[in-house]
């Protein structure tokens, strides 16, 4: 009975399993196979087809804007021509880096001086033959300083009468002709008022400062709310006899420094308007005026004769 039971005990049994010693080899083998297709990848893209290369080049190089591509590579991968390591903070720059702007030289100042000049004296002359048009070629000299085209109206009669800012029927004729010129600039443009140096005893200004500016914006008006010119490019000041043109000993000082002056404003840089003056040459002179680009000699009311200091209404 034992003796049975034992055999049945071995015959319903399970034999151990052996360890498989020999599973290193087929990882092996699947790392080699691994291996071989790596090297023949590397072989087949080290072998460069001369003809294609080139092909790819010139195609690139037109997708590029025909800039000129390099032919050879480099020796390594250090800086893509010599192999040598690259010094920190010596990397050459790349085109994203943004670049400094370039600082404009005398020479291009120069350049630009010569352009502006032949702009402003452009509009020179078209306010020259629109004056010419209307009869009225004498009543504005015109003169480029830094400051850029000054067309000087001298005022005696022609735009004001004395001590008085209401615009004369020849003032209006005058802004006429200008304003479409004028209009058709993009340039600021400053009107200033001017007087003599007689002092003012009547009428209903107090000072030839209140004169100034007043008959400076009565033209500043006309042109706006007459001829349409756009308000925010002009501006109105009353220099009252602090800016002469001619010296007060001069003759033609009375009837000369009473005068509006409307400036077509330069918008060149200060190192470009600097050179203005000394390409335009002298302009025209305005009763013995000092050359273009001059500023007028500072005028000593005391040294003036006793009897200009009390005429009566002479602005």
């Amino acid at each position: 009975m034992s003796a049975h039971h034992g055999r049945g005990r071995k015959k319903g049994g399970h034999e151990e399993e052996h360890e498989n010693h020999e599973r290193w080899a087929v990882s092996y083998a699947d790392m080699m196979t691994v291996l071989m297709a790596l090297f023949l990848v590397l072989y087949a893209m080290s072998s460069v087809d001369s003809v294609k290369y080139e092909a790819l080049r010139t195609s690139l190089a037109a997708g590029f804007g025909n800039e000129t591509l390099p032919s050879d590579g480099g020796t390594g991968i250090l800086d893509g021509a010599t192999g040598d390591p690259v010094p920190v903070g010596q990397e050459p720059p790349t085109e994203l880096e943004p670049t400094e702007p370039e600082v404009a030289g005398p020479t291009d100042d120069a350049a630009a001086a010569r352009a502006e000049v032949a702009r402003l004296a452009e509009i020179r002359d078209k306010i020259q033959a629109a004056l010419d048009a209307v009869g009225r070629g004498d009543a504005a000299q015109m003169r480029i300083t830094e400051r850029g085209l000054e067309v000087v109206i001298v005022s005696d009669d022609v735009f004001f009468a004395n001590a008085s800012a209401d615009l004369q029927a020849g003032g209006v004729e005058v802004l006429g002709a200008v304003a479409p010129v004028l209009a058709g600039l993009t340039e600021d443009l400053a009107v200033e008022g001017n007087t003599n140096h007689l002092r003012l005893t009547g009428g209903p200004f107090t000072s030839n400062w209140a004169l100034s500016s007043m008959r400076a914006t009565a033209v500043l008006t006309e042109l706006t709310d007459v001829h349409g010119l756009a308000p925010e490019r002009l501006s109105a000041v009353g220099y009252a006899d602090t800016r002469p043109l001619v010296p007060v000993g001069d003759p033609a000082a009375i009837a000369t420094n009473r005068r509006v002056d409307i400036v077509v404003l330069s918008p060149a840089p200060p190192a470009v308007k600097a050179q203005l003056p000394g390409l335009a040459g002298t302009g025209p002179e305005i009763g013995g005026a000092a050359p273009e680009g001059v500023a007028p000699q500072p005028v000593d009311l005391a040294a003036e004769p006793a009897a200009a200091t009390t005429h009566e209404g002479a602005h």
